[in-house]
C-alpha cells in the first residue's frame, strides 16, 4: 500500500497504475492535449514544461503532514501507452479521488476500471474507509465512473460539482 513517501503501483485487468513521476510529463501532455477534456473542469491542456512542474510539486507531496497526495499515471498494458491518471488526497480514513482518461482512450471502460482499482487499492491496506469525488452534474460519463467505484451522489455541492461518496467494503471483510 502507499506510504507517506509515495504510492505503490497497482494493477487492474488491463491497466498498470504507476506512481507519478515528472518523467511522464511529455507523454502525458499529449494524452491531456484535447481541449474537450476541460469542458467540465475548466482550464486547458498543459504544455510539457507546465506539466513537469506540476508533477514535481505533486510528487514532492503535500506540505501538510496530515494529508497525503498519491498520484498515478495509467498505462494500458496491451500497448504500453499512457492513457490518463488517477489521484487520491488522503486524510486519515478519507480519500478524495479523481480520474482523467484522455479522449483517445475514452469509451473503453478504462476510467471505470481505474477508479474501481483505485478504490480497492486504497481500502485494501485498511486505512481508507470513505471515498469522495466531485462530479459536474452534466458529466454523465464521470457519474458512471463514480458509481462504478462504489460512490453515490449526495445533496452536497462544491464549486458547482456534486459530491459523491461511498464506503467500499474492506477486502477480506464480511
Amino acid at each position: 500500500m502507499p506510504t507517506t513517501t509515495g504510492p505503490l503501483p497497482f494493477t487492474t485487468p488491463r491497466l498498470d497504475a504507476l506512481p507519478l513521476d515528472p518523467a511522464y510529463a511529455e507523454e502525458m501532455a499529449a494524452v491531456l492535449a484535447d481541449p474537450a477534456l476541460y469542458a467540465f473542469t475548466g482550464g486547458g491542456p498543459p504544455d510539457p514544461a507546465t506539466l513537469r512542474s506540476r508533477y514535481e510539486r505533486q510528487s514532492a507531496g503535500s506540505p501538510d503532514p496530515a494529508e497525503l497526495w498519491w498520484n498515478w499515471v495509467l498505462r494500458v498494458r496491451a500497448d504500453g501507452r499512457l492513457a490518463g491518471y488517477v489521484q487520491a488526497t488522503v486524510r486519515g480514513p478519507r480519500a478524495e479521488i479523481a480520474w482523467v482518461v484522455g479522449t483517445s482512450w475514452q469509451g473503453r471502460g478504462y476510467a471505470s476500471e481505474a477508479a474501481k482499482g483505485l478504490a480497492a487499492h486504497l481500502t485494501s491496506a485498511g486505512g481508507v474507509r470513505t471515498l469522495v469525488a466531485h462530479v459536474h452534474p452534466d458529466h454523465a460519463a464521470s457519474e458512471a465512473v463514480a458509481s462504478a467505484a462504489g460512490l453515490a451522489p449526495t445533496g452536497e455541492w462544491e464549486d458547482g460539482e456534486r459530491r459523491w461518496t461511498g464506503n467500499p467494503p474492506v477486502p477480506g471483510s464480511r
